[in-house]
C-alpha cells in the first residue's frame, strides 16, 4: 500500500471510534483535555493492535487464497463500508450505551468495539502482504487524533457529525476496496 492509501485507510478506521467519541463527549458537562487525551489513547492502542490480529490470521490463510486475495480485501471494505453507510442513515448508533462516567473498562469496550472492522481490515492486510506495522501504527495514530478531537467537539457536535464522519468513512473503505480490486485485475498485469 502507498502513502495515500495507509492515510485514507487510517482515516477511514478511525471514523466509528470518532463518531463514538463525540457521543462519550457529548454526555459529559465539560470534558477536560485529559479527559479526552486519555479516551483518545485507549481508543488508539486498541484501535492499533486489531488490525495486527487480524493481519496474523490473515498471514495464517495466505497461501490458501493468493488467487482471490484482491477478490477478498474487495469484498471485506466494501461490506464494512456499507455497513458503516448504513449505520450512519440509521436513527441509533451501534456503539454501546454511553456511560455516565469514563472509566478505563467501559473506553476499553467502546474501543473494541467500533475496532472489530480494523480487525477484518487486516486479514485483508495480510492477504495483499501490506506492511502491517506502519499500517497499525497509523491507524492507531489516527484514530487517537481523531477521538481525542471527537471528545473536545462532542457538546458542540453532537450526533448529526458522528453520522456523517460514519458516512465518509464508509465511503473511503468502498473506494479503497474498488482501488485495490481495479489494480489486481487491469489489463496488462
Amino acid at each position: 500500500m502507498n502513502f495515500a492509501s495507509t492515510a485514507a485507510l487510517s482515516l477511514a478506521m478511525s471514523t466509528d471510534a470518532f463518531a463514538a467519541a463525540i457521543g462519550k463527549g457529548a454526555a459529559l458537562h465539560k470534558p477536560s483535555l485529559r479527559e479526552a487525551l486519555k479516551t483518545g489513547l485507549i481508543f488508539g492502542v486498541i484501535e492499533g493492535l486489531t488490525p495486527v490480529a487480524g493481519w496474523a490470521l490473515g498471514r495464517v490463510a495466505a497461501p490458501y487464497v493468493a488467487a482471490w486475495d484482491h477478490w477478498i480485501a474487495f469484498v471485506l471494505l466494501c461490506g464494512i463500508g456499507l455497513m458503516m453507510i448504513k449505520s450512519s442513515f440509521s436513527g441509533q448508533s451501534e456503539a454501546p450505551e454511553k456511560p455516565a462516567s469514563h472509566t478505563f473498562w467501559m473506553l476499553a469496550l467502546t474501543g473494541f468495539a467500533t475496532s472489530i472492522d480494523a480487525m477484518v481490515v487486516g486479514i485483508g492486510l495480510a492477504l495483499l502482504g501490506a506492511d502491517i506495522l506502519i499500517t497499525a501504527a497509523a491507524i492507531g495514530f489516527s484514530t487517537f487524533i481523531m477521538v481525542t478531537a471527537g471528545v473536545m467537539m462532542g457538546r458542540l457536535l453532537g450526533a448529526i457529525a458522528g453520522k456523517r464522519a460514519e458516512l465518509i468513512g464508509g465511503l473511503v473503505l468502498i473506494s479503497i476496496g474498488c482501488l485495490i480490486l481495479y489494480e489486481h485485475t487491469r489489463p496488462g498485469l
